[in-house]
């Protein structure tokens, strides 16, 4: 048998609290800028090359 403990997980002090909602909120925020970018980018060059 192996030497297992079954310990609290509320006990885990490795884990940093986080803002699990603001983390998600700049994330989206920023893929969404950096897409914006890239489409606008994209549009641009489409109409420099007619």
């Amino acid at each position: 048998m192996e030497n297992t403990q079954a310990q609290d997980p509320r006990l885990h002090i490795n884990e940093e609290p986080r803002d699990d909602l603001k983390d998600l909120v700049f994330g989206f925020g920023g893929m969404f800028g950096f897409m914006f970018v890239v489409f606008t980018i994209a549009v641009i060059v489409k109409f420099l090359n007619t």
